[in-house]
């Protein structure tokens, strides 16, 4: 299966890479689930995201310090690397299982985004238009693959930049405005910064770890970049401040301008702010930014799908058919498979329209723990038996690495006893007893 793995192009660049994670990162999570966070914790929100991101610091240094050691490998060869086939053959499908579910959240977050021009149009129909547009895109080699998601990440990128100057200037009085209060009062008037006390921080988690779930993607790039062990590392140090920077400023803004209880869960708070400046068109301006926005999230999900898919076709672990590629190097049936998968995925609006977000929102969520997990712990394994000596290294290891550990292991089981996302988390734990078990049939003969 060689050739194979060989068929993949190495033309993705530095600049390709850091806005497909970005891509992957900025979508339905910040557009439209800040929402949802900052209801459950009121302003101290911003602690969630915070913690998140210095969680998602180590587990990127993690990612880039053992790509320098194991040079045209990517995340899943890490763990294989560590833990043999099993434990690679179990994180390999739980992370196609996470991007199969954030592609379909995000086609039916296009698809609603549509509706607000097309009303009269049903959701299923919608999404499923937006998800052949994106099967469509990933059908194209992999250097115009990330041309085309270059410029629709940096589009919603430009997007939030504009939005953190204006709202900043409405925040300090340098715009008028029409109904928000401007300065500093929300955060300490409607019960103050912490209106519901320190434990909503930690509930919010989930919600932000689906949103910051995607960063771990350049973890799949590698097999596609030119010098990827001297690349990854610049990228990683540049991306990490750019991702807290684009959630936590954004949020401020948004708590800073429209109380913390008063925000329309139905709406992104993006569209209420951009409305409180009082310019003509605004709400289109933004509903488009939301769609480029989701549509750039879901077309980085299909790669980070199609890429493991065919990483683990390669390795034995998934159908050898999975591995074709075609004469522009894209994993064809891996993709095939995929189209399938959005398909249902759209249909499932025609059948549950309601609460399908909510429930859709928590997989991901819970599975990019149990990811970020894995990567820590075969860095720490690793670490002692690197056959060369990094050229990047984890800040602090190994104690940094084991705090991250422990505060992903107890989020992830602080999780299980959460009643509201009971059925999301039955379910993954449902998959991943599934893929235990298959493991133990498939690699029996080899223990």
């Amino acid at each position: 299966m060689k050739s194979n793995e060989a068929s993949l192009q190495k033309k993705l660049l530095p600049r390709h890479i850091s806005f497909m994670a970005m891509g992957g990162v900025i979508g339905t999570g910040i557009f439209k689930g800040s929402s949802e966070t900052i209801s459950i914790a009121g302003p101290a929100v911003i602690l969630t995201y915070v913690l998140a991101g210095l969680l998602l610091l180590v587990v990127m240094g993690a990612i880039a310090e053992m790509a320098t050691v194991y040079p045209n490998r990517n995340m899943k060869d890490f763990i294989r690397e560590a833990f043999g086939e099993r434990l690679s053959f179990i994180v390999g499908w739980l992370y196609c299982f996470m991007w199969l579910t954030v592609c379909v959240i995000e086609v039916l977050a296009a698809g609603s985004f549509l509706q607000y021009w097309l009303p009269d149009v049903p959701l299923w129909l919608l999404s499923l238009a937006s998800g052949a547009l994106i099967i469509g895109i990933n059908m194209m080699s992999v250097g115009g693959y990330g041309e085309t998601e270059f410029w629709l990440a940096g589009i919603k990128i430009a997007m939030i930049i504009i939005f953190i100057i204006l709202g900043s200037s409405l925040i300090f009085g340098l715009l008028p405005m029409s109904e928000a209060t401007p300065y500093l009062h929300n955060f300490t008037d409607y019960g103050g910064f912490l209106p519901r006390g320190w434990a909503p921080i930690f509930s919010a988690l989930l919600v932000v770890m689906f949103s910051y779930g995607g960063s771990e993607l350049i973890g799949l790039t590698l097999t596609e970049t030119q010098d990827a062990e001297k690349v990854l590392p610049k990228v990683v140090k540049s991306f990490i401040l750019r991702v807290i920077l684009f959630y936590t400023l954004p949020i401020l803004i948004i708590c800073g301008l429209i109380p913390w209880n008063q925000l329309n869960e139905h709406t992104s708070p993006f569209v209420q702010v951009l409305a409180a400046t009082g310019l003509k068109g605004a709400d289109h301006i933004m509903n488009f930014i939301l769609i480029t926005a989701v549509l750039s999230a879901a077309n980085s999900g299909i790669y980070g799908a199609t890429r493991m898919l065919h990483s683990m076709a390669s390795q034995g672990e998934a159908p050898r058919s999975l591995a074709k590629t075609s004469v522009k190097g894209v994993p064809i049936n891996s993709l095939k498979l995929c189209a399938v998968v959005l398909v249902i995925g759209s249909l499932l609006a025609y059948f549950a329209q309601d609460g399908l977000f909510r429930l859709l929102m928590a997989v991901p969520g819970f599975v990019v723990i149990l990811v970020w997990i894995s990567i820590c712990m075969s860095q720490l394994k690793l670490r002692k038996s690197y056959p060369k000596e990094p050229t990047f290294k984890v800040w602090g290891f190994p104690y940094i690495t084991v705090v991250t550990l422990v505060c992903l292991t107890v989020i992830a089981v602080s999780f299980l006893f959460d009643v509201q996302n009971r059925i999301s988390i039955g379910t993954c734990l449902a998959v991943l007893l599934m893929l235990t078990i298959w493991s133990f049939v498939k690699f029996k003969k080899k223990n």
